[in-house]
C-alpha cells in the first residue's frame, strides 16, 4: 500500500512540474511571437543571436531571483549552449571526456550571462567565448597535471615549449637552458625549474616498456631496470645499530665476540686463549648474543 502511494505522489508531482513549465512556457512565449521556444537549444545560430539581445536586455530590468529573472536566464543558458559545444571541440584531442568539457564549459557561459553588460555594445559571442574557452582551460590545469605544480610553473612550462619549438628550428638542436633564459629574459635557475616541474606533467607506470622496446618480456618493464635492494644495506644498518650497544659490554665479552666473529675461532680455540673452558665459553657467547639481541628489538 505504501509503494503505491508513493508512486501516485512521484506522478503527481511529475505532472504538476510538466503543467508549470508548460504555463511557463505559455507566459512568456510572448517574447518571440511566431517563435518556438519549447526547445531553445534547437534555435538556430541567427535566431538564438536575435533572441538573446532581446532577453539580456529584459534580464536586465528584471530582479535577480525572481521566477521571470530565472527563466530568462536559464532560456538564455541554453539558448547559447552552441557555444559551449564550439569552444569544447577546440579540445577535442585532449584525454578528458567531451562530456566533462561541454560541463566545464557550460559554468563558463553561466558565469558569461551573469556578468554581461548589454549597453556596452559588443556581441555576446563575442564577451562569452573568451570566458567558456579560460574556464575549459583552468579544468585542464587543475586536473591534467599528473603531479599538482604551482601554476606560475605550470604557465612557464608553455613559454618554455613554445621557446624551446622556436629555437629549434633556428639553431638546428634542442636549445641549452642558458639558451632559453636569453630568449626569454629570465634566470637560469627558473628557467631549470621549469624544466624540472615540466616532468610532472605525465606520468609513467613502473611497468611500461623501453621507449622503443619491442621485446615483451617482463624484464624489459622500467621498474625491472631500477634494480633489486641491495642486502648489504639491512647488515650495515644492524652494524651501526649494534655499535653502541657492543661498547657497553664488559671487556671480556668483547674480546669473546671478537675472536669468534673477527677471528672466526672455534670456542675451543677462544676458551684456550682465554684460560677458561669451551663450555664457558658457550655460556658467556650465548648470554651476550641475547643481550644484544635485546638491545636492538628494544631499539626497532
Amino acid at each position: 500500500m505504501h509503494t503505491d502511494v508513493t508512486t501516485t505522489e512521484r506522478v503527481t508531482a511529475q505532472a504538476d512540474v510538466q503543467a508549470a513549465a508548460a504555463a511557463e512556457h505559455a507566459e512568456h512565449v510572448d517574447y518571440f511571437p511566431g517563435l518556438d521556444l519549447s526547445v531553445p537549444g534547437k534555435a538556430s545560430p541567427t535566431d538564438a543571436r536575435a533572441m538573446s539581445k532581446v532577453l539580456f536586455v529584459r534580464m536586465a530590468e528584471l530582479e535577480a531571483g525572481t521566477h521571470e529573472f530565472q527563466y530568462v536566464r536559464n532560456t538564455l543558458i541554453e539558448l547559447n549552449m552552441a557555444l559551449v559545444k564550439f569552444a569544447a571541440g577546440r579540445f577535442r584531442t585532449r584525454s578528458e571526456p567531451m562530456e566533462d568539457m561541454v560541463q566545464v564549459g557550460t559554468i563558463g557561459l553561466i558565469k558569461a550571462i551573469d556578468r554581461f553588460d548589454p549597453d556596452r555594445g559588443i556581441e555576446f559571442t563575442t564577451f562569452a567565448l573568451p570566458t567558456i574557452t579560460g574556464e575549459i582551460k583552468r579544468f585542464f590545469r587543475d586536473t591534467s597535471w599528473a603531479v599538482h605544480v604551482p601554476r606560475r610553473l605550470q604557465e612557464l612550462r608553455l613559454r618554455l615549449a613554445k621557446a624551446s619549438e622556436n629555437l629549434e628550428q633556428q639553431i638546428g638542436r634542442p636549445p641549452t637552458a642558458g639558451e632559453l633564459a636569453a630568449h626569454l629574459e629570465l634566470p637560469v635557475d627558473e628557467v631549470r625549474e621549469g624544466i624540472v616541474a615540466a616532468n610532472g606533467y605525465t606520468s609513467s607506470s613502473l611497468d611500461a616498456k623501453a621507449l622503443g622496446e619491442e621485446s615483451q618480456d617482463e624484464e624489459s618493464g622500467f621498474l625491472a631496470r631500477l634494480g633489486m635492494p641491495d642486502p648489504g644495506f639491512e647488515g650495515t644498518e644492524n652494524m651501526i645499530c649494534l655499535k653502541p650497544l657492543v661498547a657497553e659490554l664488559p671487556e671480556r665479552d668483547r674480546r669473546i665476540l671478537s675472536l669468534r666473529f673477527g677471528a672466526e675461532m672455534t670456542q675451543t680455540e677462544i676458551g684456550a686463549e682465554l684460560g677458561i673452558s669451551q663450555m664457558h665459553v658457550s655460556r658467556l657467547l650465548n648470554r651476550t648474543l641475547a643481550q644484544l639481541r635485546s638491545g636492538l628489538l628494544g631499539e626497532s
